[in-house]
C-alpha cells in the first residue's frame, strides 16, 4: 500500500474515505513522513501503529505521526474518513504544538459530548478539501484542519506532567540517537549533571535515561526491519553500531530475539 505524496505539488492536507484506503490497502506497512489522522464513523477493525495493535469501533480516532510504522488490519466494515497532513498544515500555535508531541496516544475513543463538534469540524473540513482546486482557497482547509485537530484533542500516553529538563532530552535523544547511545553524552550537550538528567527522565517516563534510549533505538530497529525489510547489517549501519554482531547482541538483550528472528514473526506483503 502507498499513500499519495502529501505537501509535494500538492495540497498540504489529502483526505479520503475508508472505502478508498481499502482500495489502497494491500495488507502491507505503511511508513509515511506525513500525518495520518482517521475518524471512525461505524464499524469494528483495528489498525497496527509501531507493532501493538489497536481496535477500532465507531466514533473512535486513530493518530500516526511521521516516520511511525502502521498498517491497516481489518477494516472491512469501518466507515469513516483518513485525513493525511504534512507537519506544517495546522495554523495554528497550539494545535502545530500538539501534533509536534511525540508521546501522543495510537488510537482513542471520541466523547459523545465532542462527537457533535468533530462531526461538523470534519465535514467543514471535507467540504473545502473536495472544491475545485481553481480558484481554491489554500489556506481554508489548513484553517479547517486545525479546528478538527483541536475538536479531537488527542491525548498523551504520557499521564505524568513532563518538565523542561525530559523536554530537552527527549528532542535531543530523536536528533541524535543513531549516533550517541550512551546517557552521558546527552548529560554533557544539554549541560546538566548525570544525576539530574536521569532524575528528570525517571519521574516522566518511569525508566533511566539509558533504558530510554534503548527503547527508542529499538523502536526504530524494529521498523527498519518491518517495514525496509533491512538485514541486521545495514540495521547496524543506519543506528551507529560498528557491525551486525554488535546490534544483534544489542537487540537480542533488549526484546529476548535475534533480529532476523524477530523479522520472521512480523508478516509484510
Amino acid at each position: 500500500m502507498s499513500y499519495q505524496p502529501v505537501g509535494r505539488g500538492t495540497a498540504a492536507v489529502e483526505t479520503m474515505t475508508f472505502d478508498r484506503l481499502r482500495a489502497l490497502n494491500d495488507g502491507g506497512t505503511q511508513r509515511a513522513n506525513f500525518y495520518v489522522l482517521a475518524v471512525v464513523d461505524t464499524g469494528y477493525g483495528s489498525v497496527m501503529v509501531d507493532f501493538v495493535l489497536h481496535p477500532l469501533r465507531g466514533r473512535s480516532a486513530v493518530w500516526v505521526a511521521p516516520g511511525a510504522v502502521h498498517r491497516w488490519e481489518d477494516i472491512v466494515g469501518v466507515a469513516g474518513h483518513v485525513v493525511l497532513f504534512v507537519p506544517t498544515a495546522p495554523v495554528t500555535h497550539g494545535t502545530r504544538e500538539l501534533v509536534a508531541s511525540p508521546d501522543l496516544v495510537a488510537v482513542w475513543t471520541i466523547p459523545d459530548a465532542d462527537w457533535p463538534f468533530v462531526d461538523a469540524a470534519r465535514n467543514h473540513l471535507l467540504l473545502e478539501a473536495s472544491a475545485s482546486r481553481e480558484g481554491a482557497s489554500k489556506e481554508l482547509p489548513e484553517i479547517l484542519l486545525s479546528a478538527l485537530v483541536a475538536r479531537l484533542r488527542p491525548s498523551h500516553g504520557e499521564a505524568r506532567p513532563t518538565n523542561a529538563v525530559f523536554q530537552l532530552f527527549r528532542s535531543s535523544v530523536e536528533v541524535h540517537f543513531r549516533e550517541h547511545h550512551d546517557a552521558g553524552y546527552y548529560a554533557r550537550a544539554l549541560g546538566y549533571a548525570p544525576r539530574t538528567l536521569s532524575r528528570a527522565v525517571q519521574q516522566v517516563a518511569g525508566r533511566t535515561a539509558k533504558a530510554y534510549i534503548v527503547d527508542r533505538i529499538v523502536l526504530e530497529a524494529k521498523r527498519l526491519l518491518a517495514h525496509d525489510r533491512f538485514p541486521a547489517a545495514r540495521c547496524a549501519s543506519e543506528l551507529g553500531f560498528p557491525d551486525a554482531s554488535n546490534f544483534s547482541v544489542f537487540f537480542q538483550k533488549a526484546t529476548g530475539m535475534r533480529p532476523g528472528a524477530w523479522q520472521a514473526t512480523v508478516t509484510v506483503e
